[in-house]
């Protein structure tokens, strides 16, 4: 199985467990005299066999990660500068979007406000850094689709 098949499967499996909660939670109570629609043990258990097989899963996953290197760098690395780079992108685009936006004055006797930083200029790095990403993502989609999972 190739990495990226088994992060797809890692994500079906986190569905069904949504899905299993959902279904405990329906089978919960019922009015006496009546049965639930399923039997919430028969519920606990297939939790209990889903939640054994993602474990695995996951840890087979994040070995191969580790184990897997291109340039000096392991899979992991490049996940972990990814994520930190999602999250500085964001902010900076949202802290962009703040320091651009315009301040209605009614007249001119209203104080002038103005931005604290050349926007312009930093919105040429976040953009360096979006093309950055995109080229590390889509360098991390190549491997996972061309390394097969180590299984532990």
């Amino acid at each position: 199985m190739k990495l990226a098949e088994a992060l797809a499967l890692r994500a079906e499996m986190k569905t069904k467990i949504n899905n299993i909660q959902s279904r405990l939670n329906n089978n919960a109570k019922v009015q006496e005299g009546e049965k639930p629609a399923e039997n919430p043990y028969t519920l606990i258990a297939e939790l209990d066999s889903v939640s054994d097989e993602l474990t695995n899963l996951i840890k087979n996953i994040n070995y191969t990660n580790c184990m897997t290197v291109e340039n000096g760098v392991s899979l992991t690395d490049m996940i972990a500068k990814k994520d930190v780079m999602q999250k500085k992108i964001s902010v900076m685009k949202n802290f962009l979007s703040t320091a651009s936006s315009l301040i209605d004055r009614y007249s001119n006797t209203e104080i002038k406000v103005h931005s604290t930083v050349d926007v312009a200029e930093l919105q040429k790095k976040v953009d360096a850094m979006s093309k950055e990403l995109r080229e590390l993502d889509m360098n991390i989609q190549r491997i996972n689709w061309t390394i097969d999972l180590i299984e532990k």
